[in-house]
């Protein structure tokens, strides 16, 4: 039977940016960060307050996303926040565009979408 999520995983461009972006930004803890010679890439592990983890991957020349951000697949990682304005005040703070808040039409909570250093889509959900 399932639990919870353990974790997603997220393959990036430029690894030091986006390491900035998951560690420096949004403030994730770092777990553990492996190089994979044989593969040239890099393995960082990630944590949540609530025990869940974020594994951002590094691959040599890895393919774009297909369209944004309605490809087939993941379509976004949404975040829990308990106040989705200061959340997004504290990103547009250290230089993230944030789009305006908005509230879900069927639960009522508030909002918001932003995007990683490669445009992945990451959504912040008032908990």
């Amino acid at each position: 039977m399932l639990l919870r999520i353990h974790h997603a995983a997220v393959i990036c461009s430029d690894y030091e940016a986006s390491k900035r972006f998951y560690v420096e930004v949004l403030g994730l803890k770092v777990l553990g960060e492996h190089h994979r010679a044989p593969r040239g890439s890099w393995k960082l592990d990630l944590a949540l307050p609530d025990g869940a983890q974020i594994e951002l991957f590094s691959f040599p020349d890895p393919p774009p996303r297909p369209s944004y951000p309605e490809a087939r697949g993941l379509r976004h990682l949404a975040f829990a926040v308990e106040d989705v304005e200061q959340a997004k005040a504290r990103l547009e703070a250290r230089g993230v565009a944030v789009e305006p808040v908005r509230r879900d039409e069927f639960t009522g909570k508030r909002f918001t979408f932003f995007a990683d250093p490669d445009g992945l889509p990451l959504e912040l959900y008032e908990a």
